[in-house]
């Protein structure tokens, strides 16, 4: 039998994708009344990587990562993505009922980046409520490197740093709670 130990909490990133820049304000007002503080904002980047949002969103798609100050237990993974789900839903276009904003939440811990998805595939493990986890970068030779699942973008060496940072900053955190 193993022994139980208590892993150390892990840091909430959300992936941010919108072709209205002009709503993350209150975007992030919604966001940071239930997870904290964001401690950090990339800068706003062409999506370009996939046609796959277009019809909902429009061709201007810009992608924002963003990461918070209080670290989470990840076994709330499910709960998170459930809420930002919930937040997707208050800024739904009135007319078309499609999304102006879409929120991929996951965290980043010393040895990966998880991300929370409502869709299954062979990589991706069942959480509960509909949510599955997928690791998506495996923190190996002092970078976050990717699978063969691994989305395109996210195998791009400028979120590869982004990611590097946000670990840092995370790492960071931990020494201070040690």
């Amino acid at each position: 039998m193993g022994i139980l130990i208590e892993h150390h909490p892990v840091k909430t990133i959300i992936a941010v994708l919108t072709s209205e820049p002009s709503l993350l304000p209150t975007v992030y007002q919604h966001l940071t009344e239930e997870l904290g503080e964001i401690d950090y904002t990339s800068e706003l980047m062409p999506f370009n990587s996939t046609t796959y949002y277009e019809a909902e969103m429009g061709k201007e798609i810009q992608r924002q990562f963003i990461s918070f100050e209080n670290l989470m237990d990840a076994g709330a993974l499910a709960d998170r993505k459930l809420f930002t789900n919930n937040v997707e839903q208050v800024f739904i276009h009135e007319n078309t009922h499609h999304r102006r904003v879409n929120l991929d939440i996951g965290y980043v811990c010393l040895a990966k980046l998880i991300l929370a998805s409502t869709k299954d595939h062979a990589h991706r493990i069942y959480l509960r409520d509909g949510i599955f986890a997928e690791m998506t970068l495996r923190f190996y030779k002092k970078t976050f490197q990717a699978w063969e699942w691994t989305y395109p973008d996210y195998r791009s060496q400028t979120y590869i740093a982004i990611f590097n940072h946000i670990r840092e900053i995370y790492r960071k955190q931990l020494d201070i709670h040690t």
